[in-house]
This record gives C-alpha cells, sequence and structure tokens, in this order.
C-alpha cells in the first residue's frame, strides 16, 4: 500500500467517525423528542481493483418500529373516542343530577310530590299551594333546562366536528407536502430522517382524529388509510367534506337531511357503526354524540315529559276541565297530542290557569283547573287525587323504557340510570384503552434512544477516529522523512 493510499484510507475512516459522533450527539439531544427515530450511520468498505481503498459512508438509516408505531397510533384512536364519548356521558349525568344530589330531577319530582302532600294535608293555606306551583314550575324548568343541555352538546359536537375536519385536511396537505421534500432529499443525496420525524409527529397529531395504517410507498413516501377502507392520502390528500350548522334543535337528524354528513373527496360516508371508514377517533365518537347518543337522550326525556303530562291530563282526574282541555302539565299551553311528543320536554309549561302571572289563580290546584270560583277551602281530594297520579305505577308510553309499572320518581331515576350504564360501559372500554396505549408507549419508548449505548458507541467512535488519525500523523513523517533524503 503507498502513502497516497494510506493517506486516503484514513481520510475516509476520519470523515466517517466524524459523522458517527454527529448522530450520536443527534441521537443523545433528542433522546426525549417525541416522534424522533434514531439514527445509526450506514457504512461498506471501498474497493479500487483488487485493493481496500477505505470506507464509504452509504448514508443514514432511522430506526424505528413501524408496527409498534402504527398500534399505538390505532389504541391513541381508541383513547380519544372513549375520551370524548365519556365526557358528554359525564355531562349528561351531571345536568339531570344523581338522585342524592339537591336539584336533581328525582330530587325535584320528589319535592313536587312532598308539596302535593303537604297542600292535602290543609289544602286551605295559600302559602301551600304557592309550594305546589313552584315546585311544579321547578320540575318544568329543569326538564326544559336538561333539554337545552342535550341541544348544547349537539351544537357543540357539530362545532367540534368542523375543527377537527378542518385539523384532519390540513395535516393530510403537510403530509403530502413533507412526502414530497423526502423524495426531493432523497434525489439530491440528502439525509430525510428529520423530515421522516417531522412526518410522524403530523401523523400522530391527526391519528387521534381517526385511525391511521401507514403504508410505504416509493421514494421514501407513505400512503394513509384508516382500518375501515377510507383512503385519506396517496400521492394526493383526500379532501374530506362537512357543513356546519349553528343551530340545532332535537327535530333536526342527520337521516332527515337537516344536519350535514361526512365526505370523502365529494363522497358521502357513513359516519356511524361497524360499517363507517372513519370509526375509532374522536371524530366518530363526536358524530355518535351528535346523532345517536344525544339523540337518544332526548326521546328518552322526552318520554318521562309525556308520562309527566299524561298523569295529569286524564279526563278522570278533574272533573272541571272541559273535555279536551289541557291538564296541569301542558304542551306549551295546548292539550298534549301523542303524534307530537318529539322536543316535548323542551316545550313543556304549566297550566296557565293556576299560575297569577298568567292571570291564573293557585286555589284551582285545590277547586280544579276549570273552576270559575273558589270552592270549600277545606277540600284536599283533588290534591290528594294529583298525588296519585303522580305516584300511581303506570307503563311508560314511549321511549323504549320496558313494559313495567313505574311512579313517575322511578321512571326519571331508569332515565338516569341508563345513561349511567352507558357511562359505566364508556369508561371500561376507555380505560382498556388507555392502558393498551401505555403499554405501546412504554414500548415505543424502550425502542428509542438509549443514552448508555450511545455514550458507550462515542467511545469506539472516538479511538476510531484516533487511529485513523495516528494513521495519518505516521504517513505525515514518512512523506517528511523521505523529503529529507
Amino acid at each position: 500500500m503507498s502513502i497516497s493510499t494510506t493517506l486516503f484510507n484514513s481520510l475516509t475512516g476520519l470523515n466517517a467517525a466524524s459523522r458517527a459522533a454527529e448522530l450520536v450527539s443527534s441521537n443523545v439531544a433528542n433522546s426525549m423528542t417525541e416522534g424522533y427515530g434514531v439514527r445509526s450511520l450506514e457504512l461498506s468498505s471501498r474497493t479500487v481493483g483488487l485493493s481496500g481503498s477505505g470506507v464509504h459512508v452509504d448514508g443514514v438509516v432511522r430506526n424505528v418500529d413501524e408496527v409498534l408505531i402504527e398500534n399505538r397510533r390505532l389504541a391513541q384512536s381508541a383513547v380519544s373516542y372513549g375520551d370524548t364519548l365519556t365526557g358528554f356521558l359525564k355531562e349528561m349525568e351531571q345536568v339531570i343530577g344523581t338522585p342524592d344530589q339537591p336539584g336533581s330531577l328525582s330530587d325535584r319530582i320528589a319535592a313536587f310530590e312532598s308539596s302535593l302532600i303537604s297542600a292535602s294535608s290543609n289544602p286551605a293555606s295559600d302559602a301551600r299551594l304557592v309550594g305546589v306551583l313552584n315546585t311544579a314550575d321547578d320540575l318544568v324548568t329543569h326538564l326544559k333546562s336538561i333539554s337545552s343541555s342535550i341541544q348544547a352538546a349537539r351544537v357543540n359536537a357539530d362545532r367540534d366536528i368542523g375543527v377537527q375536519v378542518d385539523t384532519l385536511n390540513k395535516g393530510l396537505k403537510n403530509i403530502e407536502q413533507i412526502n414530497i421534500s423526502i423524495q426531493e432529499s432523497l434525489a439530491h443525496g440528502k439525509d430525510p430522517s428529520a423530515l421522516m420525524d417531522l412526518r410522524q409527529s403530523v401523523i400522530d397529531d391527526i391519528s387521534s382524529i381517526v385511525p391511521l395504517r401507514q403504508v410505504p410507498r416509493a421514494n421514501g413516501k407513505v400512503a394513509l388509510f384508516t382500518p375501515g377502507g377510507a383512503i385519506l392520502l396517496d400521492g394526493r390528500a383526500a379532501e374530506i367534506g362537512f357543513s356546519r350548522t349553528a343551530t340545532i334543535v332535537p327535530e333536526m337528524t342527520l337521516a332527515g337531511g337537516a344536519l350535514s354528513g361526512l365526505t370523502i373527496n365529494g363522497n358521502s360516508v357513513e359516519t356511524a357503526g361497524a360499517r363507517s371508514p372513519v370509526g375509532g377517533g374522536s371524530l366518530a365518537a363526536l358524530f355518535e354524540i351528535r346523532d345517536e347518543a344525544a339523540v337518544s337522550a332526548q326521546v328518552r326525556l322526552d318520554a318521562v315529559a309525556r308520562d309527566l303530562v299524561e298523569r295529569f291530563q286524564d279526563p278522570a282526574l278533574d272533573a272541571t276541565r272541559a273535555p279536551g282541555d289541557p291538564g296541569l302539565f301542558t304542551d306549551a299551553g295546548a292539550v298534549f297530542a301523542s303524534g307530537n311528543e318529539v322536543a316535548l320536554s323542551s316545550r313543556l309549561a304549566l297550566n296557565a290557569a293556576v299560575d297569577p302571572d298568567q292571570a291564573g289563580a293557585v286555589w284551582r290546584l285545590r277547586d280544579g283547573l276549570g273552576a270559575a270560583a273558589p270552592g270549600d277551602v277545606g277540600d284536599g281530594r283533588l290534591l290528594a287525587d294529583l298525588t296519585g297520579a303522580l305516584t300511581a305505577g303506570r307503563i311508560a308510553s314511549s321511549g323504549g323504557f320496558s313494559a313495567m309499572l313505574r311512579d313517575s320518581s322511578t321512571l326519571a331515576s331508569e332515565f338516569l340510570s341508563g345513561i349511567r350504564a352507558s357511562r359505566d360501559d364508556a369508561e371500561l372500554s376507555l380505560s382498556h384503552s388507555a392502558a393498551r396505549s401505555e403499554s405501546l408507549k412504554l414500548m415505543e419508548l424502550e425502542t428509542g434512544v438509549d443514552t448508555d449505548a450511545e455514550m458507550q458507541k462515542l467511545l469506539l467512535i472516538e479511538q476510531a477516529y484516533a487511529a485513523n488519525a495516528k494513521v495519518m500523523t505516521s504517513a505525515d513523517e514518512m512523506i517528511q522523512l523521505l523529503l529529507q533524503i
């Protein structure tokens, strides 16, 4: 081997050692950076003819476990779905209120019942009659408040769907541009690892919205699909379409065409059920809240309101009412018709005949809604009958409740129990998803930067650098010696 060949070989070794030291430095500096892939140097021996000619730096390898990352993303998406749905169900439970909470639905029904019993024991007391009026009004107000909260949750879900669709579109466009940048870097012989880190981070960000599967493509690009089969990125990013609705009322549904669905490149897609191509992330949970969970809660709330109205609308309860007149609880002041149940809870109102603010009088609670003048102040029979109507066993006419006899308080408790059971199921599923997600995150961290291994690698690099430097020094000494001859 000639001196010049020796110098060249050692120079290539120094260059390789320098590049390797840079990668170790980058690995250690980014040991806590999410989405960072561990870099390693890929080397090969150079040969000219049959003689060795140093070391060749083939490139930088970004070491990541793509299968582990994909599983972690799917788990992350499931956590996002469960967290979104659980949040809604918790909110509904708080709005309805548990029986032990003052001001809950059950508490207001109990207060109404108690006021009726109190008034029937002393029907001459105007204060006790006013107590019946106030507790009945509180019950109506609370049912209306629950209905308003349900529709507000639908409006919020619709708004959040719009925000997430915008985020998803921007993320997909960003990934499309990063794909192009990676291709250009490879074409110019540059290291695209930093761009790949950025791409992984962007994909991680949107994977909580919809579950994603990453498929490699030529020239360092990737394609993105959902487990349900939707193509979100393959060369070009898909365009996700959605139109927001500013105001939502119970009568507005997706099936009825009053609310916007989701489109991919202009084609409508299912947003709920096992066949949904976007199921599993927070976007699917928001659609489920807007179009299923909240709608179901409204239906059951309207059934509770209907049960309350029909208990006091029975013609046999108050002989002073004319046929076809409403009872104590009305549908916006009118008699309730069974075909007009949707949003009844939001229209519920007390009969104006008992409300002094509407030119009524509280003594009609004692003497009858159709009474023209006060009767016997000591006659509490109607008040007792009203109490009996509230506490009588009755089969709910709608709402999907089981066919069993219940009093008004039991029906309200069953309404709350349905929400709580759904919440318990959602929390259990969320707990499993969260545990799986955390396990996969820990496994991913274990495949990340090992600082101890990197420092050991640095010691070997230093030794290699020193050895190549010693060769160059020796070659230089030989050249100087030859020049002196």
